[in-house]
C-alpha cells in the first residue's frame, strides 16, 4: 500500500501575502528608521520620516515579489497612503508631546486659581531659588471663556441663518439668487481676512459708536473674533445642509408641513452632527488668536468679569507676554513654565468644546428606529 502525503502550501508559496505582512514591514521600518536616524543625529521626527520612507518603498517591493507586479503597484498606492498618514501624525504627536512634557510640571492650584496681580520679578526670583511660584492664569482663563462665549453667541446664529438662506432659499428662488451670490462672494472674502484687520475693524467700529478713541474691552474682542468665525460657520453649515437628501424635504412638504418647520424639524436635526463640528472648528479657529485680542481688549494682570468694561486677558495674550516679557528677566524659566501650562490649558479647553459638540450632536440627532 502506498501512502500519499498531502502538503498544504503556505500563503507565501501560494502567491498571496500573509495578513501579518504589513505589520512585519512596519516593525522593520521602525527599527531601520531608528538606526538611520541615529547615524545622522537622532530625533523623533527624523525617525518617523525614515520609517515612513522605508515602509512605502520596501512594502510594495515585498508584496510585488510575492503576488506579482500588479499587486505590487496596488500595494504601493496603499502603502503610500499609510506613509502619508504617519507623516501627518508627526506634527500632531510632536505638539501634544511637547505641550504635555512642558506644561504638566507647571500646572498647580496656584496657576489655576490666581492671577498675576501683584506678582513681580522678586517673586519669580524667589521661585527660581526654590521658593513657591506665585502668579497664575485664572484671569486669562476667565477672559478666554467670556470673549469666546460672546463671539459664539453672535457668530453661530448669524452663520446658521445665513447658511440656511443660501441652501434653502437662494438656491431655489430666482428672486433671491443674486442676493445669495453676493453673500457667497462676501463670505469668501471674509474667509481670507487677516485676524489683525478684524481687530482693527472692531476697534474702529466701537470708536465711532462710543466716540471714545481709547475704547478697549472684552466685547470688542468678541466682535473681532465673530468676524473671523462667521465665514467658517457659514461654509461648514452650508455644506452640511447640502448633503441632506432632498427626499426628506419633499416627504415633509407632501405631508403639508411648512418650509420653516421642515427646516427646523427635519433639515437641521439631520445635519446637526456636522453643524456642531463646524461650530467647534470655528471656535478652535479663533480661541487661539493673539493679535486681535491685543488690539481690542489689551492686557491686564488682574481679573475682570465684565466683558463690557475694562481690559481683559486671554490665554493666548497671557502666553505671549510670559514668553516675550518675562516677569523677571533674570528668571525667565518661571514665566516660561506659566506659558507652557497656559498652552496646555488652552488645548484642554478646545478638547472639552469638541466633546461638548459631539454630545450635542448625539443628543439632537434624529432618532432612528424600526
Amino acid at each position: 500500500m502506498t501512502t500519499t502525503s498531502t502538503h498544504t502550501p503556505s500563503k507565501l508559496t501560494s502567491g498571496q501575502a500573509p495578513s501579518w505582512m504589513p505589520y512585519a514591514i512596519g516593525a522593520g521600518a521602525i527599527i531601520l528608521g531608528a538606526a538611520l536616524s541615529a547615524l545622522v543625529g537622532f530625533s523623533i521626527g527624523l525617525w518617523a520620516v525614515f520609517a515612513a520612507i522605508i515602509f512605502v518603498v520596501v512594502g510594495p517591493i515585498v508584496v510585488g515579489s510575492i503576488e506579482g507586479g500588479r499587486k505590487g503597484k496596488d500595494a504601493f498606492a496603499r502603502y503610500l497612503v499609510y506613509g502619508a498618514f504617519i507623516l501627518a501624525l508627526i506634527p500632531l504627536v510632536s505638539v501634544i508631546w511637547v505641550v504635555l512634557s512642558r506644561g504638566i510640571p507647571g500646572l498647580s492650584g496656584n496657576l489655576l486659581g490666581t492671577s498675576m496681580n501683584g506678582v513681580s520679578g522678586v517673586t519669580d526670583n524667589q521661585a527660581k531659588s526654590g521658593g513657591p511660584a506665585y502668579g497664575g492664569a485664572y484671569h486669562a482663563i476667565i477672559g478666554t471663556l467670556m470673549i469666546t462665549l460672546w463671539a459664539a453667541v453672535m457668530s453661530v446664529p448669524i452663520g446658521l441663518l445665513t447658511a440656511v438662506f443660501l441652501t434653502e432659499y437662494s438656491s431655489v428662488n430666482r428672486a433671491f439668487r443674486w442676493i445669495g451670490r453676493i453673500i457667497t462672494f462676501l463670505v469668501d472674502v471674509m474667509t481670507g481676512i487677516p485676524s489683525i484687520v478684524a481687530g482693527l475693524f472692531a476697534v474702529a467700529l466701537f470708536v465711532q459708536v462710543l466716540g471714545d478713541p481709547s475704547a478697549r474691552f472684552g466685547f470688542i474682542a468678541s466682535v473681532a473674533l465673530s468676524v473671523l468665525m462667521i465665514p467658517t460657520v457659514v461654509r461648514n453649515t452650508e455644506e452640511m445642509l447640502k448633503i441632506v437628501p432632498n427626499e426628506l424635504r419633499e416627504a415633509s412638504y407632501a405631508l403639508g408641513v411648512r418650509k420653516w418647520r421642515t427646516i427646523t424639524k427635519v433639515v437641521i436635526p439631520t445635519a446637526i452632527s456636522g453643524i456642531s463640528s463646524g461650530v467647534t472648528l470655528a471656535i478652535a479657529r479663533v480661541i487661539g488668536e493673539t493679535a486681535p485680542i491685543l488690539v481690542t481688549a489689551g492686557f491686564v494682570a488682574s481679573i475682570n468679569y465684565n466683558a463690557f468694561s475694562g481690559w481683559m486677558t486671554t490665554l493666548p495674550t497671557f502666553i505671549y507676554y510670559q514668553i516675550m516679557n518675562p516677569t523677571s528677566p533674570t528668571a525667565p524659566e518661571v514665566s516660561a513654565d506659566r506659558a507652557w501650562a497656559a498652552a496646555l490649558i488652552l488645548i484642554v479647553i478646545v478638547m472639552v468644546l469638541n466633546l461638548i459638540a459631539r454630545l450635542i450632536s448625539k443628543f439632537f440627532a434624529p432618532k432612528t428606529g424600526r
